[in-house]
C-alpha cells in the first residue's frame, strides 16, 4: 500500500496521482516532483502558509474559491492558478458539484522563472481556453512517469516544457474580475459546433441554436481562440473535407453535396480560403495511381 506524502490531501477521492522525483537537486534548472488529479470531498478545504514546490492547479470540472494575494478569486472550468514557497493560499470547494483539478508539482529555477514570466506568480488565477488540452498533456507525463526506461525522467521534463507552453498558448487573461460566464458561453459553444459541425454552415446557425447572437459569438471565439466562430466552423468542415477526398476518394461535387454547398465552385471557394489550395488538386498532389496517402 503506497503512503502518500504529508502534502496531499485526504479530503478528496477518485484520485489518481504519480511521483517521480521527491527529493529534487538544488542545482537542477527543473524537476517534475509529482502530480495527480482528484475530486474534492464536498467540505474540501486547504490552506497552506508555506509550500516546498512550485505548483500548478487547474479546474476541470465544478467550482470553488481560491484566496491568494490577500483576495478571493472564483474558481471555474479553465480557471488556472500557480503558487511556490512563501505563497499562502487557501482552496475551498463549493458544493454541490465538487470540484475536479489536476496539479503538477516542480521545482528549480527554471521552474520558477517560467512561471513568473506567465505571470502566474502574482497572487490571482489565470483562464485557459481548451484546458482539455491541459489535460491530455497532464495523460502523457502520467504515462511516462509509469514508464521504467532510462530516458523516463529526461522526456517528462520536455513534457513539462510543452505543458508551460500550452498555458501561454491558451492563457486568456490574468486581470482581476477576469468573468468566468463569458469563457463558460465559450465552450459550450466550441463543444456545440465540434459536435455537430456538419449540420452548421454559417455562425448565424450556431447562434440560434444557442441563443446568442452571431455578433458576440464572434468576440468570444476571437478573445478565447484567438479567432472568429465561422473561421472556427470553417476550419472544423473543411478538415473533414479534406479526409473525405483523401481517404476515402470521394470526388469535390460529391464532397460539397455532402457538406450542403449550393455546388461545388461554393465548396472549392471555402476549402481554398482555409488551406489556400482547391480541393481538386489534392488529388494530384497525394493520390498518385488510385494509390492512398502515406
Amino acid at each position: 500500500m503506497t503512503v502518500e506524502p504529508d502534502f496531499v490531501s485526504r479530503q478528496t477521492h477518485d484520485a489518481r496521482r504519480f511521483y517521480l522525483n521527491l527529493q529534487p537537486q538544488d542545482g537542477q534548472p527543473l524537476s517534475l516532483v509529482c502530480g495527480g488529479v482528484e475530486r474534492m470531498d464536498p467540505d474540501y478545504v486547504v490552506e497552506r502558509s508555506d509550500f516546498a514546490y512550485y505548483v500548478v492547479e487547474w479546474v476541470s470540472e465544478g467550482r470553488g474559491v481560491l484566496t491568494m494575494g490577500g483576495k478571493e478569486h472564483d474558481l471555474a472550468t479553465g480557471s488556472l492558478f500557480a503558487y511556490g514557497p512563501g505563497v499562502p493560499h487557501r482552496i475551498v470547494n463549493l458544493p454541490p458539484d465538487n470540484m475536479r483539478k489536476y496539479y503538477l508539482d516542480l521545482a528549480g529555477t527554471e521552474a520558477a522563472d517560467s512561471l513568473a514570466r506567465l505571470g502566474l506568480l502574482n497572487g490571482r488565477p489565470v483562464t485557459v481556453a481548451r484546458p482539455h488540452e491541459l489535460v491530455e498533456l497532464w495523460n502523457l507525463i502520467d504515462r511516462e512517469v509509469r514508464d521504467v526506461a532510462d530516458h523516463s525522467h529526461a522526456i517528462c521534463e520536455m513534457l513539462v516544457r510543452v505543458f508551460l507552453q500550452k498555458i501561454q498558448q491558451r492563457m486568456v487573461s490574468s486581470r482581476a474580475g477576469e468573468s468566468s460566464e463569458a469563457f463558460q458561453t465559450f465552450e459550450m459553444t466550441r463543444r456545440l459546433i465540434e459536435e455537430r459541425f456538419l449540420e452548421f454552415r454559417t455562425v448565424e446557425e450556431v447562434a440560434s441554436e444557442i441563443g446568442f447572437s452571431p455578433i458576440y459569438l464572434s468576440r468570444l471565439f476571437k478573445r478565447f481562440a484567438g479567432s472568429g466562430a465561422y473561421r472556427y466552423l470553417l476550419r472544423l468542415r473543411m478538415n473533414y473535407a479534406a479526409e473525405l477526398i483523401l481517404e476515402r476518394g470521394l470526388k469535390v461535387s460529391a464532397v460539397a453535396d455532402r457538406l450542403q454547398y449550393s455546388d461545388a465552385f461554393q465548396f472549392s471557394r471555402a476549402f481554398k480560403r482555409v488551406y489556400g489550395v482547391p480541393p481538386s488538386s489534392l488529388s494530384k498532389t497525394f493520390l498518385i495511381d488510385g494509390g492512398g496517402t502515406h
